[in-house]
């Protein structure tokens, strides 16, 4: 398959379509029963949040993600030093005036403004080895456009000093936010973050 790529001057605007385009994917290789917008919901199944447009077969993207039985890449070793996936995951939403908008639990808000180290798969957001802006995911990419998972399985990166990327999970240190209604749609975000072994 050919891609086409679009490349910005001005680097909001090319954050902006990248995390659109990782918002908006077309395919999800998450596993089999993996189930799209367009896909036939069993009885009793939560319905999806929002319906894909004419034609396309987009994937639901809500949810902690799911590892993939085939993937290459081992699920992520506990660590007691991390915030564990579950704490964040476990967020609820509500719609409000045409938005989806999380509902933090008080364990999650506790979190806001603290320094803390995430563990986590990479999701580059500017091309390059050396990475200072990316997302850590809950579960490992099978596809370079596709999120595993909703944005409550993942976390906005910032760093104070480049990360080289790593297809291997990565874990980092920084101040910890909670999101409320962020303009891309991330609940999560760890600024002046620096990698930790």
């Amino acid at each position: 398959m050919r891609m086409n790529h679009i490349f910005f001057a001005d680097s909001s605007a090319r954050r902006r379509m990248t995390v659109a385009g990782l918002a908006c994917c077309c395919l999800l290789s998450a596993g089999a029963g993996a189930q799209t917008l367009s896909s036939p919901i069993a009885p009793g199944s939560p319905k999806p949040a929002a319906s894909a447009p004419r034609g396309l077969d987009l994937p639901a993207g809500q949810g902690a993600g799911v590892h993939g039985a085939n993937s290459p890449f081992a699920p992520l070793s506990a660590r007691d030093d991390v915030v564990p996936w579950s704490h964040l995951t476990s967020v609820k939403t509500k719609i409000e005036k045409n938005r989806i908008l999380p509902v933090f639990t008080a364990n999650q808000l506790a979190l806001h403004q603290k320094t803390l180290r995430i563990q986590g798969f990479m999701m580059p957001l500017e091309p390059g080895a050396a990475q200072r802006h990316f997302l850590l995911s809950s579960v490992p990419l099978t596809c370079a456009f596709c999120t595993p998972g909703g944005p409550e399985s993942m976390v906005e990166v910032k760093t104070r000093t480049p990360v080289k990327y790593s297809m291997e999970p990565v874990v980092v240190e920084g101040r910890f936010q909670i999101l409320n209604d962020d303009s891309y749609g991330l609940y999560y975000r760890i600024t002046d973050a620096v990698s930790v072994k």
